[in-house]
């Protein structure tokens, strides 16, 4: 069967995520794989990836995404992509030619939208799904200020046939059309046997704009060695080392960290959960990352801060209390990458088996 799998370029976790079934799919199927920015980066180096357009944020204050730099910075590709512009005709003709049975979607919107215009049957496979598809706790005021985001996600995406959502913290479906799974686990971390070092591992997703005086400091003074990743340089600063983006060494000092200081992705709080590490998270100030923050206090996996909060006792507290964030890890952590996969291939036949036409009907050659 061919598949083309789209994979949202705006930081790695999608491409990890991606990454994690795409290892069995391209040995089961046909696969084709459009990316750009940060998954394009990640993914190429694996697998053979088309480079596509990447929607994303602009960051004034650290982990303070700034909407009006964010509109003005995505502005010509959105008229590109519901104009149906020069890169989503690209895009268009690039699927028209592979002619796939199904197309699978990471949050990636041109693959999305050109399927829909080519009649392909879709399936939505991410984990901002969770806030748009599901039902989850959520503080009046974030309920509010999501409608945006939820409907600039339906916008972009459209209504896909089939939806799967991965999620570290649980969640009940809107629909039988949607089904969720607990966070993609990889063989790379699958194989990997966790340790209990010294040092704090550090991922800070917005680079060096996260690295304020007083994150810096507060890393500085917390007592222990640091090995940071995501501010895009090597080098060394007292006790933290600093390391540009490897996958293999990230993963390394993740098995044998004491514990995760981070951003509050959905990706990594999996895998750290994986390895029995607890989380101090720092949420971006999006809504489903407080989503996400709020769930690593409710599971009781680690802390909640803040960039503007942040200090060295703050992170000595934290580590004074491992041991108890560390034993709730264990009993929380989950793979959903084998029932992703058995869902995926039943919807697969499923979808395929119902559509009518061959793609290139809507859309000139």
């Amino acid at each position: 069967m061919r598949i083309a799998y789209g994979v949202h370029g705006y930081t790695r976790g999608h491409a990890t995520r991606a990454a994690s079934i795409l290892t069995e799919l391209v040995q089961r199927h046909d696969v084709r794989i459009y990316a750009g920015g940060d998954a394009y980066e990640a993914l190429s180096p694996k697998f053979d990836v088309t480079e596509i357009p990447v929607l994303g944020f602009s960051y004034g204050k650290p982990g303070q995404m700034s909407k009006l730099d964010t509109a003005r910075q995505n502005l010509p590709k959105v008229v590109d992509l519901f104009t149906r512009g020069p890169q989503f005709a690209r895009v268009a003709s690039s699927l028209r030619r592979f002619d796939p049975d199904v197309v699978i979607s990471d949050a990636e919107a041109w693959t999305h939208r050109a399927a829909l215009a080519l009649g392909i049957p879709r399936i939505g496979f991410d984990h901002f799904g969770v806030m748009v598809y599901c039902k989850v706790p959520m503080p009046l005021t974030d309920r509010l200020i999501s409608v945006l985001d939820r409907t600039v996600y339906r916008t972009l995406m459209g209504e896909p046939e089939r939806i799967l959502v991965s999620s570290f913290y649980d969640a009940d479906p809107n629909s039988l059309d949607v089904r969720i799974v607990g966070p993609l686990v990889g063989d790379d971390v699958a194989a990997l046997k966790p340790s209990l070092g010294e040092h704090l591992l550090v991922y800070l997703n917005m680079g060096v704009s996260q690295l304020t005086d007083r994150v810096r400091g507060a890393l500085a003074e917390c007592g222990a060695p640091v090995r940071a990743y995501g501010p895009g340089f090597e080098g060394k600063d007292g006790n933290i080392q600093f390391h540009r983006p490897n996958r293999e060494g990230f993963l390394a000092d993740l098995a044998s960290c004491r514990a995760v200081v981070s951003t509050a992705g959905n990706q990594l709080v999996g895998e750290a959960l994986h390895l029995g590490k607890p989380l101090m998270v720092m949420p971006e100030a999006t809504v489903e990352q407080r989503l996400n923050a709020s769930a690593v206090a409710r599971m009781g996996i680690g802390e909640v801060t803040s960039f503007d909060r942040l200090d060295a006792g703050q992170i000595r507290r934290f580590l004074a209390d491992r041991e108890r964030y560390a034993r709730a890890a264990v009993r929380h952590a989950k793979n959903g990458r084998r029932a992703a996969l058995e869902r995926l291939e039943a919807w697969f036949e499923e979808l395929s088996a119902r559509r009518p036409n061959r793609p290139g009907a809507m859309l000139p050659t």
